[in-house]
């Protein structure tokens, strides 16, 4: 495996992140990663390619979008305080969704939780499909 100083290989790099080497490219064609230098016609990629990868990954998983971390880079390129301010600011708007598919997501669970115990003799009777807001308990299992 190549130092961090040496330069890898899309495959490499690829090997190294976890992505595919279409993804690799995908990236470098809309923005996200830089034209990597080429040696022979291949690309080279120094550690900085491994750091964005990074970013990109940990990003995506916090629920970005590409156009979103696109927008960090674009702003790291110009100073690394609009870069940080414009994270401030994507976070500041993702919080109230995020918050609201938290309490969404636990609403569906009670509804599961309740739909797990339900003995009821036809969906018609159901309870649990009484009103798309609110859920009664189904009716209780005879033991």
């Amino acid at each position: 495996m190549p130092s961090s100083a040496e330069p890898m290989t899309i495959g490499e790099l690829a090997r190294r992140t976890g992505r595919n080497a279409s993804s690799i490219r995908y990236y470098e064609q809309i923005g996200l990663l830089p034209q990597p230098a080429r040696l022979y016609g291949q690309r080279r990629y120094d550690a900085g390619a491994l750091r964005q990868l990074s970013i990109i990954d940990t990003a995506q998983r916090a629920g970005l979008t590409l156009d979103e971390i696109r927008a960090l880079f674009d702003a790291a390129r110009g100073d690394d305080a609009a870069a940080i301010e414009q994270l401030r600011q994507v976070a500041e708007r993702k919080l109230p969704e995020l918050t609201a598919m938290i309490e969404r997501s636990l609403m569906v669970r009670e509804w599961m939780r309740a739909a797990a115990r339900c003995e009821c003799p036809s969906l018609q009777d159901c309870a649990l499909f009484d009103d798309a807001g609110t859920h009664r308990e189904p009716a209780p299992r005879n033991l």
